[in-house]
């Protein structure tokens, strides 16, 4: 950083607030009319900021209704030690490594300033800013009159008086800061919106940045992470829940929400430029789509299911795929258990009749669950809690899975599922969207189930063949069923269902909310929004449906280099090849790969030729290749 410096705004950019301001709430706490006075200096506050009253006026008016002690300004440093601008505070190290760089030109008050600035390194000499006056007792009386930041265009006369030679950069977020700009004492100024956006100052601005990692990427300087998290940006689709959205904001992503899906040729054109994707259930990500996504990342799926995503492709893409596999079980297993209930006592039927006048008090074909088989096919997150509750009600649960599932309880594993399907009185399908899966449950099948059977399915749409099932209604074959999904869905709730389902009063249909309750929701949006974060930041790939999962302990005063390639022989030491001519030491090494890719963790320290990313870049087989700092 030779022949460059740095002067740097303190209230609203180093700290996240203005000082006089959190001053005046400490020092009138105990006072009446301690709102109204505490508004009236901020109004103050942001008319000198903005520049509609001079900076004179605005100190003076300020301190006048402060009423404020010494020990209130002790109070007000530790205070201010926690309200450290976030992009700030994380880089410490370049203050630290930079301090004889960086000045800090405040029309604030040193008393407060030096105790937080200097402990990033910058020391009490590089501190411009005002001091107050005192009487006997303490208390604050005024201001050195004599200081040139109490005078308007003061900023400029300190950074003149500093008589710096090289490239002079302004940070700031208000009118003074520009000052220093606009009358040549800086090259460059900086408006910063971290805090609070004025759009009277950033009119003005050579350069507006929204952190400080901004800045620093910029001029590549060293900086705590690699790329400036504003510049990610991350598009949302389908009512995601807020909280998810409000836990990737907090990051500082661009974050933009879409209500609803998109077709394949909208999010086409939408995801050029996005970084992350984030669906539900109808938006389809084909290879298309990832074909025109230029700086996709990953994909959060923010539901169970990953059928709606090419997720082969997205792996050949070095897209990293994320869903919520257990995030809103517990609220599909309620549904499919609140429907068994209704189904076998026909309360649809019953309910139907009633509103038409009509009074059946029959019990014909009403049934308790107690004693009652249930088989459930599919014996994953969702089937096995099934069983755990359903046995609780009192029913004999009976399950088929492909794979080998431990069974819980008293829950009885069957071999085939012929064998399922002819035992039990009532069928619950809790299977996958894979292309396998289709029309598992056909005419066959239902032939194969007993008379009056309960039939459910909140798995998958595509799993049933409709036509035969609606041939099993008519035949009564089925006393009663629920079914939550269809191989056809609206795009929105104003686009028409169409299914021959439709119209059955002993048929339960339900909008696909199995897992639409306010606890699955939070739960997936915070779940999902989480495994991006840790997969953006930190590069762990934990709970990937498609990328080799890697779990990754925090990253401390060294840089990450995360390769994804092809599986393909030899990488890791060509890439150990590649950080060896590098001179790059490496602290921390992770591998591990899957059938189509290698994902390396490598943990270097932070000294080391920069050609390293372009070398890993031009490995053969290479599919995503970046720095974490």
């Amino acid at each position: 950083m030779e022949n460059k410096f740095l002067i740097v705004d303190f209230d609203s950019t180093f700290v996240q607030v203005e000082a006089l301001d959190e001053l005046a709430a400490i020092a009138l706490a105990d006072d009446a009319n301690s709102d109204v006075v505490v508004e009236k200096i901020r109004q103050i506050t942001s008319q000198g900021m903005d520049g509609k009253i001079s900076l004179s006026d605005s100190l003076s008016s300020r301190i006048k209704l402060l009423q404020a002690n010494k020990k209130h300004i002790e109070q007000l440093v530790q205070v201010l030690k926690t309200k450290v601008t976030p992009s700030f505070r994380r880089n410490k190290a370049f203050f630290e490594q930079f301090a004889d760089n960086v000045y800090i030109v405040s029309s604030g008050f040193k008393e407060y300033i030096a105790p937080v600035v200097s402990e990033y390194g910058i020391s009490e000499d590089h501190i411009f800013a005002n001091t107050f006056t005192y009487d006997e007792q303490g208390n604050v009386t005024g201001l050195d009159s004599n200081n040139l930041l109490c005078q308007d265009q003061g900023k400029v006369m300190v950074v003149n008086m500093l008589g710096l030679r090289g490239e002079i950069w302004a940070v700031g977020d208000g009118i003074t800061d520009y000052e220093i700009r606009k009358y040549n004492a800086a090259s460059k100024f900086y408006a910063f919106t971290e805090n609070v956006h004025r759009p009277a100052v950033t009119v003005h601005a050579d350069v507006v940045i929204q952190s400080l990692d901004e800045f620093l990427y910029m001029h590549d300087f060293p900086r705590a992470i690699s790329y400036p998290r504003n510049r990610i940006k991350i598009l949302l689709l389908e009512n995601v829940h807020p909280n998810g959205i409000k836990m990737l904001q907090h990051e500082g992503y661009s974050v933009e929400v879409m209500k609803g899906a998109l077709n394949e040729e909208e999010l086409c054109e939408k995801i050029k430029g996005v970084s992350i994707l984030g669906i539900r259930s109808k938006t389809t990500v084909s290879k298309k789509v990832l074909d025109a996504a230029d700086r996709l990342v990953a994909i959060g799926c923010f539901c169970i299911g990953t059928n709606q995503v090419d997720l082969n492709y997205a792996t050949e893409k070095g897209v990293c795929v994320f869903n919520a596999p257990y995030s809103n079980t517990r609220s599909v297993v309620e549904q499919v258990l609140g429907s068994i209930i209704v189904l076998i006592r026909k309360i649809v039927e019953k309910n139907t009749l009633l509103q038409a006048g009509k009074w059946d008090k029959a019990a014909n074909d009403c049934f308790e669950i107690r004693g009652k088989k249930l088989g459930i096919i599919g014996y994953g997150n969702i089937g096995s809690q099934l069983s755990v509750l359903a046995e609780s009600l009192g029913m004999q649960v009976y399950y088929y899975d492909l794979t080998e599932k431990l069974q819980l309880g008293n829950a009885r594993k069957v071999d085939t599922l012929d064998e399922l399907l002819s035992e039990v009185d009532i069928v619950s399908l809790h299977v996958d969207g894979r292309k396998s899966n289709a029309n598992i449950i056909g005419a066959e099948e239902f032939a194969k189930m007993k008379d009056k059977v309960i039939f459910i399915n909140l798995s998958r749409g595509h799993v049933v063949d409709i036509d035969a099932m609606v041939d099993a209604l008519k035949s009564g074959k089925i006393l009663g069923a629920a079914v939550d999904v269809f191989p056809s869905e609206p795009k929105n709730n104003n686009e028409e269902f169409i299914s021959p389902l439709r119209g059955f009063n002993n048929v339960i249909l339900t909008p696909h909310i199995g897992g639409s309750t306010e606890e699955a929701q939070l739960n997936i949006g915070e779940f999902v929004a989480r495994r991006i974060i840790n997969y953006v930041n930190g590069g762990d790939s934990t709970q990937s449906v498609n990328l080799p999962n890697i779990q990754l302990p925090e990253l401390r005063r060294a840089h990450r280099l995360i390769h994804l390639h092809k599986n393909v022989p030899g990488v890791l030491a060509q890439i150990n090849n590649v950080l060896a001519q590098c001179n790059a030491n490496i602290l921390g090494q992770y591998l591990k790969t899957n059938e189509q890719v290698g994902y390396v963790i490598s943990d270097i320290d932070v000294e080391y030729d920069k050609e390293v990313i372009n070398g890993l870049k031009q490995i053969p087989g290479t599919l995503r290749s970046r720095v974490l700092y």
